[in-house]
């Protein structure tokens, strides 16, 4: 009987795994700053949030500082941001991110793309704006492709990114609410100039896939003002029960420990902490302190939650509750939707995104399902042409040829 994950698989994300780091990505993926770029200092107070939080609506500025754009520096204005959100429990929260405006485009009749990242890692040094603006961000060809069509881009770093990280990875309703505010907080940002009527775009993939259709979802009903038109959301971890359970003993346990954390951040009555061994402990602290993507994919893999843990706490009845909390598909968005995944995907189960899908189609979504003939890790840049056509069409307003 062959194994979830057959030695050509593997095989050919080792593949897809070289050619990232030899297109020169092995910084951005590793989270070690790029040798000609000079990082911010590790005790950067721009992440700290105030204590208290100020008063104000989500997306409301807390500050804002300009963004040295790694190799859009000439192409675009930009400038990091903090702005007000809320968390997985409905309360206000502190998020940071960036906002880059092209030069050649006038910023008030500009779409803009809330551009959510893929998976970065609990690490401080690994913040999503930081990547940016070092020229070590991983999916900068996607970046690229919105900027040059003539997209202002919000890219949030999502909930947790500070000195001390609480990074609430893989939480949906942590994460939904961080793409769409980082709408608003462009909108509001000054210096950038958007308009407040600008069509909206959410767009990720991955963990950022997850990000865009949980934006989706949860749009209608939080931010009904944005002009949404569509989202782009590819590699999807829809449902967490069938993504994070099944990498446990395989090439991707680190994602799956790094999901437990997160929802730890989010959620504090499920104390993760309880049933963790020494080793575990010791693990996802160093986990936390020096791990980005490429280190969840390296160090991590392969290793057992048992060999982390005292018992299987994270199957108890408070965690089942919160991870179908953060199931997706319950509100299905009220724009197209472009979803697309890999067949041969290790980290993102294949049939979750397909049931997702499905699910839409039958509430009525005009969605476009697309697959891939490859893994997890290709399917980044392999799926960048799509998603680009999908935007421009509903920038242009363009009849959507659904799938379902």
């Amino acid at each position: 009987m062959p194994t979830p994950f057959p030695r050509p698989s593997r095989r050919t994300l080792a593949v897809a795994l070289a050619i990232v780091l030899s297109a020169g990505l092995l910084t951005a993926l590793s989270g070690s700053p790029a040798s000609s770029a000079t990082p911010a200092a590790p005790d950067d107070s721009f992440y700290t949030p105030p204590s208290p939080l100020p008063a104000g609506k989500p997306g409301d500025i807390i500050r804002s500082r300009v963004s040295k754009a790694g190799p859009r520096k000439d192409s675009v204005n930009a400038w990091q941001v903090m702005y007000l959100s809320t968390d997985a429990l409905g309360r206000p929260d502190a998020v940071t991110g960036t906002v880059l405006v092209p030069k050649n485009v006038d910023p008030a009749k500009a779409p803009i793309v809330s551009f959510a990242a893929g998976t970065h890692g609990p690490a401080f040094d690994c913040t999503p704006s930081k990547m940016i603006d070092i020229g070590a961000f991983y999916e900068q060809s996607g970046l690229d492709d919105a900027l040059d069509a003539g997209y202002a881009v919000a890219l949030t770093d999502y909930e947790g990114y500070r000195q001390d990280p609480k990074t609430t990875y893989v939480v949906g309703r942590s994460e939904g609410p961080a793409v769409i505010d980082a709408v608003r907080a462009a909108q509001r940002l000054p210096e950038a100039k958007l308009s407040t009527d600008a069509k909206v775009l959410f767009r990720g993939y991955s963990q950022g896939g997850g990000a865009a259709a949980w934006a989706g979802e949860l749009q209608p009903a939080y931010a009904p003002e944005l002009n949404l038109v569509g989202v782009a959301a590819g590699g999807v971890p829809a449902d967490l029960v069938q993504v994070t359970l099944q990498l446990d003993g395989k090439f991707g346990f680190g994602v799956f420990a790094y999901a437990l954390i997160g929802l730890d951040n989010a959620y504090p009555e499920l104390k993760l902490d309880s049933f963790l061994s020494d080793n575990g402990r010791a693990k996802l602290a160093e986990m936390q302190k020096s791990a980005c993507t490429f280190e969840l994919l390296t160090t991590y893999a392969n290793q057992k939650i048992a060999d982390y843990t005292t018992s299987a706490g994270y199957v108890r009845p408070e965690w089942v509750k919160r991870l179908n909390e953060n199931k997706l598909g319950g509100t299905p968005p009220k724009v197209p939707v472009f979803l697309y995944h890999a067949t041969q995907d290790q980290l993102v189960q294949f049939a979750q995104a397909d049931a997702l899908h499905k699910a839409y189609c039958a509430a009525g979504v005009k969605a476009i399902w697309k697959t891939f003939d490859t893994d997890h890790i290709t399917a980044v840049y392999t799926g960048n042409a799509d998603v680009l056509a999908f935007l421009k069409d509903r920038v242009a307003g363009a009849p959507v040829t659904s799938n379902c």
